[in-house]
């Protein structure tokens, strides 16, 4: 079984991971998926499926849901007003768009998610994400206990 304190440990642990797009090495250089993909690698060890190549705009290209979709296949979807620190939150960046972006919630109202141009950091889940979240998943085998 995963916890919580588990998921958090470890998403906690990419702090300060440079921002690098497609990339999923920590301390070296992750994106928003890359941090999901590393912490999912530390849970349960291979990824669950090979992570298509993707441009920083491939989302305004085409109108797939291939994020949202590719959760649906992995993760347990959970209602938003429910979402629980170590759930994974994905964001439309306007009410027309693909889900693009990923974050890991953190405790005290707080994501921790690779922030583009920077690095992985911990900021507030405020109103600007808040309109934004589309989304929200626990990780598959969670301790319902922790």
């Amino acid at each position: 079984m995963i916890t919580r304190p588990q998921i958090l440990a470890e998403a906690r642990g990419w702090i300060g991971t440079p921002y690098m797009h497609q990339a999923s090495a920590k301390g070296a250089g992750c994106d928003c998926l890359g941090l999901v993909r590393g912490v999912w690698r530390s849970l349960y060890g291979d990824e669950p499926e090979p992570t298509p190549a993707y441009s920083p705009d491939w989302a305004e290209g085409g109108g797939a849901e291939a994020l949202l979709e590719a959760a649906r296949r992995w993760l347990k979807e959970t209602p938003l007003d429910a979402a629980a620190p170590g759930d994974v939150l994905l964001f439309r960046m306007d009410a027309h768009s693909p889900v693009k972006h990923a974050a890991i919630m953190d405790e005290g109202g707080r994501i921790i998610h690779a922030y583009w141009g920077r690095a992985v950091v911990c900021s507030s889940l405020g109103a600007w994400w808040r309109a934004r979240c589309a989304a929200a998943f626990q990780f598959p085998g969670l301790d319902s206990g922790g």
